[in-house]
């Protein structure tokens, strides 16, 4: 999906209703739109703000949900990942 030809306001509604919809983080969006994610960040916690109010409430929800998440997502790949190794040796 290429984002080029899209001017902000529609970037990040696109990518509000995106995150919303998969239940996604930042870093999964950005792969899927080919952004950084600095630009999908900026896009849903600034530019959104002033587009549409309702769908930037329900993003930093969503975010902050992401947030209090994060420490077990980062605990389960690295889980993964040493799991991995032990199988290999």
């Amino acid at each position: 999906m290429t984002t080029s030809y899209w001017n902000g306001r529609e970037r990040c509604v696109a990518l509000g209703e995106y995150l919303i919809e998969h239940q996604a983080t930042v870093r999964s969006a950005a792969r899927v739109f080919g952004v950084s994610k600095s630009t999908v960040h900026k896009d849903v916690t600034q530019t959104l703000q002033n587009v549409n109010k309702g769908l930037y409430a329900e993003v930093q929800r969503l975010l902050q949900k992401n947030k209090q998440e994060r420490h077990l997502r980062g605990g389960e790949a690295t889980r993964r990942k040493y799991g991995e190794k032990d199988r290999e040796l």
